[in-house]
């Protein structure tokens, strides 16, 4: 085949795909551009996922001349030179954002200088140019998207849903207004006020804003030329996933493997595995340190000495952790509790002797279950272990090979059956995995290695004491619950007969927007598994009724679970794995 020299439509479409890759590039490229013209107010609003899009600031604005130059490629006000890379005040540099976005959008521009009398619009139809006309408007810039990727059907058909995009411009809106405390940043989806973080004077306050977490903690330090500053929570406000550590180099919002680690570095030994800290931490530096030009969207970047920036950022993070300044918020609750009266001290423990009662209550249903699937005809006899003085009810059956499921609110038991299986190789139970083939693997279980098990007793009432002819076996109640739990609502799934629970008054549960729609957007799913739901507000939602088989307690946390969930699995997150939450 003959080489060919591409026309310029398909070189600006190939090049809008690396600068542009989804609404939320667009709208961090839109941003930036406001940011770099000095503005002071930014409103963005979207629609349709980011396929419209309106970014408007109240910036420098632009000249009629420099309007129809900005959708060229490669011009730009930034940099005149190549070394002018390396000495970056500004978040853009190439010139390629407005040239990108027109390629693949209808497109539309009003700029206004603070001195000129009236504004300029300039209209482009993926890439086709209307002449320059002289409107209304304010000192700024109002830039407006239209029909994103309409010219381009496959790069629209790999956008996730509506949701899932928003999601991820709300997260970039999060960062560019961590990044500039002293800007007035509002977000508008479908006409309705979401998000506004008023300008600030401090970088803890805006994260205390944007977070919407308090208290958060502040340090900062200097290390060989590396100023490292971060707000932070205590490490016992975790979040599951790392979206919640932000990382910015010179104001830049980035994703680096070597500032990651040295966060987590910082928190070693303070976490339990999977969990993950909220972190805001803002690294500056010479900019002769430091190359941002080695990715298409900037948010990559390259440090002379990698490692001086990790020392820097463990020695801050870490020396402020040590001294564990919410502490102190913990010893001044500690003594409110301490102040109350004799009177409440009874009553508050009366309820906790009322609560540990019951879950003592669960704790041996789940026992008598699992024993009932054994020899009905017991021998029991009590012993004292010698190694923990603790006493233990000794109980020896065989084994039968149906189990048996108990309810969460009762005794009662209801029968799941247990389909034929192939050998697994360990002991182990099988974990709560979601997908359907994960399902039916976990539920393939050696009915020889189980018929060996007698029951021997039960330690804390929380663990079951079971032994073969090699092996001391002890399993977890609790975990045992869970995964009976998920069976039962399965099989009650599959058969359209879930049994759900309706509250007086319905459950409130405050959450992050994000989340909030995500969970909306799974309403009809949720009914099918007997939890009904009504958003109230934006970021309350309200639960009306749940399965039978799940304690209100637990709610809340498996609605937390499963918004945070969907959010980063965005279009693979299944609907076995709603099931699992739940």
């Amino acid at each position: 085949m003959a080489i060919e020299v591409l026309s310029s439509d398909v070189v600006d479409q190939i090049s809008a795909g690396e600068v542009v890759e989804r609404p939320a590039h667009l709208v961090k490229e839109l941003v930036e551009n406001s940011l770099d013209a000095g503005a002071t107010e930014l409103e963005v609003e979207i629609d349709q996922g980011g396929k419209q899009v309106l970014v408007r600031d109240n910036g420098n604005g632009m000249d009629p001349e420099d309007l129809v130059l900005s959708v060229s490629r490669h011009a730009t006000s930034k940099i005149q030179s190549a070394n002018d890379i390396w000495s970056l005040s500004t978040f853009g540099f190439r010139g390629e954002a407005l040239a990108s976005i027109a390629a693949v959008s209808e497109l539309s521009l009003v700029s206004r200088r603070k001195k000129a009398q009236l504004a300029h619009e300039l209209k482009s139809r993926f890439g086709k140019l209307d002449p320059l006309v002289s409107v209304g408007g304010a000192v700024g810039t109002t830039v407006v998207v239209r029909n994103l990727f309409a010219n381009t059907p496959v790069r629209l058909k790999f956008l996730k849903s509506d949701v899932a995009e928003t999601t991820q411009i709300k997260q970039v809106l999060k960062a560019m207004a961590l990044s500039s405390p002293q800007v007035d940043f509002r977000l508008r989806v479908g006409g309705k006020l979401i998000h506004f973080w008023p300008a600030t004077e401090s970088l803890k306050s805006r994260a205390e804003q944007v977070l919407d977490r308090q208290p958060l903690y502040f340090a900062e330090g200097i290390e060989k030329a590396v100023e490292v500053k971060v707000a932070f929570c205590a490490p016992h406000q975790v979040a599951n996933s790392s979206r919640q550590i932000w990382m910015f180099v010179r104001g830049r919002w980035v994703v680096d493997r070597g500032l990651m680690a040295a966060v987590m570095e910082s928190y070693r030994n303070l976490l339990m595995q999977g969990e993950y800290p909220v972190v805001v931490l803002w690294v500056d530096l010479h900019p002769d340190w430091v190359d941002v030009n080695i990715h298409p969207t900037k948010s990559q970047v390259k440090f002379r000495d990698s490692s001086l920036v990790f020392r820097a950022i463990r020695q801050v993070l870490r020396a402020n952790l040590e001294k564990a300044p919410w502490l102190s918020q913990i010893l001044k609750d500690k003594e409110v509790s301490q102040s109350y009266s004799e009177f409440d001290k009874r009553d508050k423990q009366d309820k906790m002797n009322k609560l540990n009662t019951s879950d003592q209550d669960e704790n041996k249903a789940i026992a008598s279950a699992l024993s009932q699937n054994f020899d009905s005809s017991p021998k029991t006899e009590v012993f004292t272990s010698n190694f923990a003085s603790e006493e233990f009810q000794r109980t020896q059956y065989p084994v039968k090979p149906n189990w048996e499921i108990p309810s969460s609110s009762s005794a009662s038991v209801t029968q799941v059956k247990n389909p034929q299986s192939s050998h697994v190789a360990d002991w182990s139970l099988p974990s709560l995995g979601y997908s359907s083939n994960e399902a039916e693997q976990n539920r393939a279980l050696d009915h020889s290695r189980w018929n060996e098990l007698q029951i021997i007793g039960q330690a804390h009432l929380t663990y079951i004491l079971a032994q073969s002819q090699k092996s001391l076996i002890l399993i977890d109640q609790h975990a045992a619950h869970e995964r009976v739990a998920f069976e039962t609502l399965i099989q009650a799934w599959k058969g359209g007969n879930i049994e759900a629970q309706r509250f007086l008054l319905p459950l409130t549960i405050n959450l992050d927007s994000d989340f909030l729609e995500a969970i909306v957007g799974r309403k009809s799913d949720l009914e099918e598994l007997g939890v009904t739901i009504e958003p109230s507000g934006s970021e309350c939602l309200l639960v009306h009724a749940c399965p039978s088989l799940l304690k209100e307690s637990g709610v809340e946390k498996a609605i937390r679970k499963l918004g945070q969930d969907i959010v980063e699995k965005g279009e693979s997150f299944a609907f076995e794995e709603v099931v699992g939450e739940i």
